[in-house]
């Protein structure tokens, strides 16, 4: 092998294949081999023997609101990706809104890319947006790169990024199956939500009524029938409610182009455990009861559940007031997602394999980043390195996003990240970061 400058050995390396002892080449930025673990190094290469530790693909996140430009006192690139790299991934794809300008136009596109460039220090990519007044952009978009477009069918909380009712979503949803792109989807019913209970509360069990699981499964269904008639690919975000799963599996099974993700907190936190005013557990759809859980991770089993990604939407202080219908919904685990997940999964019988097939291989596939999600020959060379035996407690100020709230403060959770890797290089060593070395992706790149 030419040109090989770094060589990363470990006992366990997760392969597509499988968990086995290996030395991994690397060569430009780009996996060049999977060679024995014994095997002589190149010359010239550079040896990183990470010893017992766990060497995974770079985890993709595909739904990240990074607020850069606009609402950069929430978040912004260079505090979001060094989250990112200090939680082991290494590609986010930024949602379009809560940004100003949302990413509507090709024009707001390139706004986001300008100001996301010297920001990075992980692979970002962007999703476009779709709206009632946008479908003449959304073909631009796509040839701008754009991975897919997201909506609302119910109000997004924010007035820049209106919802789009059954009529629109239809002809969005006509426009893209047009091109062949993907429309990722809010889906919460508006109706059903009207007629839930709303009141302003501090308790936990009257926001939870508010969000009924008939919103996300009416929504669903809804959206099921649109992909059939239309012959359109959808994808459902952050499926909170498990009553769901048939519709989709059923889709699934008929053939349809369905995928569903689900998110760490709908996964590892409960509603039961949530106190009165703690609204750094407010999220849209809601984090629902144990036995909801229990279904989501069946859900993850059966393979109906395509991936898990974090759903990062965060926020000053001051809008998580402790009413719980007017604080600002969205959970910050950007950093967490990966010990989070591996915590309940080995508690449930899962193992690091499963994680991977979760957390990088399905969002890099729902994106169509081939060059993402695994460790073999041809693809990046990103990677964590984990202790997954080690443990740790969650403190606030060691968290690297903007706004240092979490709904997983104190919390031990099992899965130490002792660095990652983007493209060949160590971006992060021990919770130390190097600069921004990440780069802009666009779909047809």
């Amino acid at each position: 092998m030419v040109d090989v400058n770094l060589v990363l050995r470990s006992t366990r390396v997760i392969t597509p294949e499988g968990t086995r002892p290996a030395a991994i080449a690397v060569s430009g930025g780009t996996i060049a081999a999977l060679l024995p673990h014994d095997a002589e190094v190149p010359a010239g290469a550079v040896l990183e023997d990470v010893g017992d530790d766990v060497v995974l693909p770079g985890l993709v996140d595909s739904h990240v609101h990074v607020n850069d430009p606009g609402r950069t006192e929430w978040e912004g690139f260079w505090t979001a990706t060094r989250a990112a790299a200090a939680g082991g991934i290494t590609t986010i794809v930024d949602m379009p809104l809560n940004s100003l300008p949302p990413t509507t136009t090709v024009d707001n596109l390139r706004v986001k890319q300008e100001v996301a460039r010297a920001k990075a220090h992980v692979d970002v990519g962007f999703w476009g947006g779709a709206l009632p007044d946008n479908v003449k952009d959304l073909r631009a978009l796509h040839d701008a790169g754009v991975y897919g477009f997201k909506c609302f069918l119910s109000p997004s909380g924010v007035e820049e990024f209106p919802e789009l009712d059954q009529e629109q979503l239809a002809q969005s949803l006509a426009e893209i199956a047009g091109f062949g792109g993907l429309m990722i989807v809010h889906a919460e019913d508006p109706h059903h939500l009207a007629a839930a209970p709303q009141k302003s509360s501090e308790q936990y069990a009257d926001f939870l009524a508010s969000r009924p699981r008939d919103a996300e499964n009416t929504a669903i269904q809804n959206l099921i029938d649109q992909a059939r008639r239309l012959d359109a690919r959808v994808h459902v975000l952050h499926l909170s409610s498990s009553e769901a799963l048939p519709l989709i599996a059923a889709a699934k099974a008929e053939g349809l182009k369905v995928t569903v993700e689900s998110c760490p907190h709908f996964l590892t936190l409960t509603a039961e455990e949530i106190p009165d005013g703690a609204t750094e557990f407010k999220c849209c759809p809601p984090i629902r009861e144990a036995v909801n859980q229990d279904a989501l991770w069946q859900g993850l089993a059966d393979g109906v559940i395509d991936c898990i990604v974090s759903d990062h939407s965060p926020s000053t202080a001051d809008l998580k007031t402790p009413d719980f219908s007017s604080a600002w919904g969205g959970i910050s685990s950007l950093q967490l997602g990966l010990p989070a997940i591996w915590t309940e999964a080995r508690r449930r019988g899962f193992d690091l394999t499963d994680v991977v097939r979760w957390m990088s291989e399905g969002p890099a596939r729902l994106a169509g980043l081939d060059r993402k999600g695994a460790i073999e020959a041809g693809r990046d060379a990103d990677f964590a390195v984990i202790d997954p035996d080690a443990t740790f407690t969650v403190d606030p100020a060691e968290l690297q996003h903007r706004n240092r709230i979490t709904a997983y403060a104190g919390k031990t959770l099992h899965g130490v990240v002792k660095s990652t890797w983007l493209h060949g290089r160590r971006i992060n060593d021990g919770g130390t970061l190097a600069e921004p070395s990440g780069r802009l992706l666009e779909r047809n790149n």
